[in-house]
């Protein structure tokens, strides 16, 4: 996507729109400007998952705005801690519990730019496009959303209007915003409480293709106001991560970056080849592993943990996939078979060891996390406080029946999207170096919502009576937590798996594990084993599937009942397959019993009498991703210094 700018006739006639500013006021401490790690009594080891959204859209957004939101980075910093604010249209919202992070993640892309538009006095938009786009944004939300839908359109096809390509008098537009927002930040911050990260929404979307990443800062305001929010411009993540590199160099802070919505890339989120289509090299492997330690693998426009396609022996794979696997986002492009493997999450760890058998490097060794990408500056990703993608959609009688593409052809409606996802991360304390530690060391997880606690430990010697003593102790000092790698030794890896229910949710279905590995042949492999499940009847036999958990879900009153399943499940597993020398890797999947999604609640507050099929596609068990644990075979001797050739096939 090119940048989108205003022209210096145009942008010299417009006010800059600010960000809401009242509220906590006075200068910031040292601790909320910092990273706080210096303020707080830390935990020998990780103690709690710390949850938190890293991807929220508020006003600045181009996009946002456009759709009507007209609440601020104050408002959504403000929701997040927990507090009541009034949402775009009017209704009263509040989080049942608080967050313990936020990353507010604005596009760097024409930031402010709709509001500025908006805002401008109509004589002055001179360029036909823009007035009417203009007019639509004044005439009625559904006529700015869709004002909207033609600019994402028209980015994707690279035919944006010249009157929006000042990239100087962005900059200067956008250095106001950041500013203020980074003033923002430091006073919501919080350390021992909670943690307002700095970041941005850096938006690569070739032809419609998504490579967006969510860009994540370490550091305060000390540091952040040294650079702006670096724009997608026509170019590929290289671009990006020199940015990235860049900004450590001349600040000393951190800072890394999130790939999201790979569902909606058309097989060029996790591609075998270089950015420019020829070899991948093992520098560029290596710079993508160092830079994107973490992706978003779930959030409100899908799921994108795998596809049944790619993993057609596994029950549970179709979950957050209807409507998303049409196409890319603006539906330029739809999607083929032979795409889903670079599109999601678990054929890109299959790739990443198949390609670190060549190249030396696994250019997608990440861990995972959720988050919601609302465009409401609401961080929600509960079922029954759902307050939409964007203001378009907020709670209403018709949005989960209203077709909700943004390109020109149908086929995506409201109740495609789901509530959303959170990050979880396992830190020593809340503050911005702990918790930006934890997604560096993949020591977090992701779920649909539900804030149910996951601990994985993977080692050599780990047995039941773990459990009897300080098992947390012996995960960390006899092997290693979730995102770490563990050393081949020629014995069968064990794992500590512990899934404790969300105290205010729903029961837990059962625990999985799901391995992917390269076999003697050098081909990818997975397989999903069921390591513990709440009781219920079985056919006795050793090498039996386990039977579906029941369902207590009432249809028409959107309720359910806990009488199934099980408040916590632990597992001790040692891998039945493993094979010495063999690269590996292991993530856990915890599933809930069945219960009703926002769709169904929406039809219980509103009355409405909804399609068969609709129904029983929201009658939904929600989940959670652990990061995977890496397997590493012993190291081989190499026969000559320097990277192995490089691949060329995309097979």
């Amino acid at each position: 996507m090119r940048i989108i700018t205003f022209t210096s006739t145009l942008a010299a006639a417009l006010a800059l729109a600010g960000c809401n500013s009242g509220g906590a006021g006075g200068e910031p401490s040292a601790a909320q400007r910092g990273d706080g790690s210096d303020t707080v009594e830390l935990a020998e080891f990780p103690d709690r998952p710390y949850w938190g959204d890293t991807h929220l859209h508020t006003d600045i957004s181009v996009d946002a705005f456009g759709f009507g939101v007209r609440l601020g980075p104050e408002a959504a910093l403000q929701f997040a801690r927990g507090e009541e604010v009034t949402a775009t249209t009017g209704m009263s919202a509040q989080l049942d519990r608080p967050l313990d992070f936020l990353v507010i993640a604005d596009h760097s892309d024409a930031m402010g730019a709709t509001r500025r538009l908006y805002d401008a006095p109509r004589m002055m938009v001179r360029d036909p496009v823009l007035r009417r786009w203009y007019d639509m944004m004044h005439e009625s939300p559904d006529q700015s959303a869709r004002a909207v839908g033609e600019l994402i359109t028209a980015a994707a096809n690279d035919e944006i209007p010249e009157a929006l390509r000042d990239p100087e008098n962005q900059a200067r537009a956008t250095r106001e915003l950041w500013d203020r927002h980074l003033d923002i930040l430091d006073r919501y911050n919080e350390p021992g409480t909670f943690t307002a990260f700095a970041g941005f929404e850096w938006t690569l979307m070739p032809g419609g293709n998504n490579l967006h990443r969510v860009v994540m800062f370490r550091d305060g305001s000390a540091r952040t106001r040294e650079v702006l929010p670096y724009p997608g411009l026509d170019g590929d993540v290289t671009g990006l991560w020199d940015y990235m590199d860049a900004y450590e160099e001349a600040t000393g802070g951190q800072v890394l970056a999130i790939p999201h919505n790979s569902n909606l890339s058309n097989g060029m989120m996790f591609e075998l080849t270089g950015p420019d289509g020829g070899a991948m090299s093992a520098q560029y492997a290596r710079r993508r592993a160092a830079r994107e330690p973490v992706v978003e693998a779930t959030q409100i426009k899908g799921d994108s943990e795998t596809h049944p396609f790619l993993s057609p022996n596994d029950e549970f794979a179709g979950f957050g996939v209807a409507g998303w696997d049409l196409g890319n986002l603006p539906l330029t492009a739809r999607s083929t078979p032979d795409m889903f493997a670079g599109s999601y999450v678990r054929s890109a760890l299959l790739r990443g060891l198949t390609l670190e058998e060549q190249l030396g490097v696994n250019p997608y060794a990440f861990g995972l996390i959720g988050s919601t990408d609302s465009h409401t500056a609401l961080a929600t990703g509960d079922e029954d406080n759902f307050f939409g993608k964007h203001t378009g959609n907020e709670p209403k009688a018709d949005r989960a029946m209203r077709p909700q593409n943004l390109g020109t052809r149908q086929g995506r409606f409201g109740w495609h999207y789901l509530a959303g996802g959170y990050a979880a991360a396992w830190a020593r304390g809340n503050t911005r170096a702990e918790i930006f530690d934890a997604f560096m060391r993949r020591e977090v997880y992701a779920t649909t919502g539900p804030r149910m606690v996951l601990r994985l430990f993977a080692g050599h010697d780990f047995v039941g009576d773990d459990w009897d003593g300080d098992w947390v102790r012996a995960g960390y000092t006899r092997g290693v937590p979730m995102g770490g790698e563990l050393q081949d030794t020629g014995r069968a890896p064990t794992f500590l798996i512990s899934a404790l229910k969300y105290p205010e949710g729903a029961n837990l279905d059962r625990v999985q594990v799901v391995k992917g590995w390269v076999d003697a042949s050098g081909t990818a492999q997975e397989k999903v084993y069921d390591v513990a499940w709440s009781a219920r009847e079985m056919d006795g036999a050793s090498d039996s599937p386990v039977p579906p958990v029941g369902d207590t879900v009432d249809r028409l009153e959107a309720t359910y009942e806990n009488s199934i399943g099980a408040p916590e499940l632990r597992a001790t597993w040692t891998d039945p397959d493993y094979r010495r020398g063999q690269r590996a890797f292991y993530y856990v999947r915890v599933i809930e019993i069945p219960t009703p999604s926002w769709v169904l609640f929406d039809a219980k507050r509103f009355g409405l009498k909804l399609p068969a099929n609709v129904v029983e596609a929201n009658v939904i068990q929600e989940r959670a991703y652990s990061s995977p644990v890496w397997l590493r075979p012993e190291p081989k001797p190499r026969k000559t210094p320097g990277d192995a050739p490089p691949i060329m096939s995309e097979g």
